[in-house]
């Protein structure tokens, strides 16, 4: 089993540096440092995917602060029981609470894990009331059509007088695909 240290630093914009973060990564025994200059609401982070793929069991993820992980508190804890499910532990310098090699990190990141599915559920809850209540005021569901029914008359006759399906799906602002099928369910009626 590896018990390699490796760390993370990540900054949000060009005119910053991840140099002071390296420096205590690296007085941490980070045996491998990865990093990334971008903003942590960006889902693609090239730096934290590679770091997460080189990561094994027995390895440790190590960051600076919390907030270098991720995107929000349900991000950090998906991410921090993600790592936990494949064996890896997770630390963080200034949040010397949150470090589930040891017994109260582990305890801690429990608690949040349950406060962030009471958050999600909460959330799931809101949702379907508010559906249901579009429901009874008879307000239609679901996504907007992306062509009305005069715009698909319209596409069939400039497909049957030549005109391409991409010339045509351009024409409308929709995808290709979008135009298929509106025109497949137009024809099945």
């Amino acid at each position: 089993m590896n018990n390699r240290l490796i760390g993370y630093a990540r900054v949000s914009t060009d005119d910053q540096t991840t140099r002071q973060q390296i420096d205590e990564l690296k007085a941490a025994g980070c045996d491998e440092i990865f990093e990334d200059v971008i903003s942590g609401k960006t889902r693609e982070r090239a730096g934290l995917d590679a770091c997460l793929e080189t990561l094994v069991q027995g390895d440790t993820l190590i960051v600076v602060a919390l907030d270098r992980i991720g995107r929000s508190t349900s991000h950090v804890i998906a991410t921090v029981e993600t790592l936990g499910r494949r064996g890896i532990g997770f630390k963080s310098l200034r949040e010397p609470m949150f470090d589930t090699t040891s017994p109260t990190g582990e305890f801690l990141l429990t608690v949040f894990a349950g406060l962030a599915q009471l958050e999600r559920r909460m959330i799931s809850q809101r949702t379907k009331s508010a559906l249901n209540a579009k429901k009874t005021r008879g307000e239609k569901l679901g996504r907007p059509v992306a062509l009305t029914a005069s715009q698909i008359r319209e596409a069939v006759a400039m497909i049957d007088d030549g005109k391409g399906a991409s010339y045509v799906a351009r024409l409308f602002k929709v995808d290709r695909a979008t135009l298929y099928r509106a025109l497949k369910k137009a024809s099945a009626v």
